[in-house]
C-alpha cells in the first residue's frame, strides 16, 4: 500500500443504500428516500474500519426534468442524516449517451480518483445492485460486490444486502 492510500468502497445509492423506486420512476424528494435495513450500520462499519466511502449514483431524473439538482441535494442531505458522513458523493445527471459518467461507464469513479487524494482504483471495491454498477467497477479494475442476485455477472462476491456485503468486505480486505 502506497503511503496515504486506503481502501476505497464505491457504493451505488438506489437499491444498495436505499429502496429503489419502481422501474421508470425516481426517488425525487427526501420524503421518497427510504433507507434499506442495515445500510446505516454498514456505512458506519466501513468508516470505523478506515475505509474511504464514495457514493456514485446515476440520476437521470434530472435530465428528464422530474427533479432538479436542488432536489438531489436535499435527498443526499437526508441520506447523510440517515447514514452519517461519507467521503464524497458523485452523481450523473445525464440521460444515456450524453456523457462519459453514467454507469456503466466509469466516469464518476475516474473523477473520484482524480479529485480525492490517495485514491488508488486498484485498492477499491464497487458495491451495487445492477450490472451497470459492476461494469463501471470492472472498467477501473475494482473488486466487484453485487447486492442481490448477480444475474450471470462475474463478481468477486454477492450478498443479499449492503450489510452482509460489508461484513464480507471487512473480513476480506484488499492487500
Amino acid at each position: 500500500m502506497t503511503a496515504g492510500t486506503r481502501e476505497t468502497v464505491f457504493l451505488d445509492r438506489d437499491g444498495t443504500i436505499n429502496v429503489k423506486a419502481p422501474e421508470g420512476d425516481y426517488v425525487k424528494s427526501p420524503a421518497e428516500f427510504e433507507l434499506l435495513p442495515g445500510a446505516a450500520a454498514a456505512v458506519a462499519a466501513l468508516r470505523e474500519a478506515g475505509r474511504r466511502v464514495v457514493v456514485v449514483t446515476n440520476q437521470r431524473g434530472i435530465a428528464r426534468g422530474v427533479m432538479t439538482e436542488a432536489d438531489l441535494h436535499d435527498i443526499h442531505a437526508a441520506m447523510l442524516d440517515a447514514v452519517g458522513p461519507v467521503d464524497a458523493i458523485y452523481h450523473c445527471p445525464h440521460d444515456e449517451g450524453e456523457c462519459d459518467c453514467r454507469k456503466p461507464l466509469p466516469g464518476m469513479l475516474l473523477r473520484a480518483a482524480e479529485e480525492l487524494p490517495g485514491l488508488d482504483l486498484a485498492r477499491s471495491t464497487m458495491v451495487g445492485d445492477s450490472p451497470s454498477d459492476m461494469a463501471a467497477g470492472r472498467a477501473v479494475g475494482a473488486r466487484l460486490v453485487m447486492v442481490g442476485d448477480p444475474r450471470g455477472e462475474t463478481v468477486d462476491h454477492s450478498a443479499p444486502s449492503l450489510a452482509t456485503a460489508v461484513d464480507w468486505l471487512l473480513a476480506h480486505p484488499l492487500r
